[in-house]
């Protein structure tokens, strides 16, 4: 995405029931994620949710799941941040390498 009004998409596979949550690596254009929630009634996708938007410094209605909702395959838009920008903040933050 070129620009903040459109937002920026992340493809992520999320891992439910971990022990806490934390990025684990940014392959191929995937962010892999594990989240401390289980994976019932979307609390996983909740806890996703708002842990990016904690470590992205965005407010969690600013992130949507655009596919992949009962799945551990998610595309999700974040709305207000490019794509470079979406990468330049989880760098920063040593999630990516």
């Amino acid at each position: 995405m070129a620009d903040k009004e459109s937002g920026a998409r992340l493809h992520v596979r999320v891992t439910p029931g971990a022990p806490r949550n934390e990025v684990m690596s940014y392959v191929e254009g995937v962010l892999k994620v594990k989240v401390a929630a289980p994976p019932v009634k979307g609390q996983a996708n909740k806890e996703l949710i708002s842990f990016l938007a904690d470590i992205l410094g965005v407010r969690k209605n600013q992130i949507s799941i655009l596919k992949g909702e009962t799945s551990r395959d998610k595309v999700l838009a974040i709305e207000g941040v490019t794509e470079q920008e979406l990468k330049s903040r989880l760098t920063a933050q040593g999630r990516l390498v």
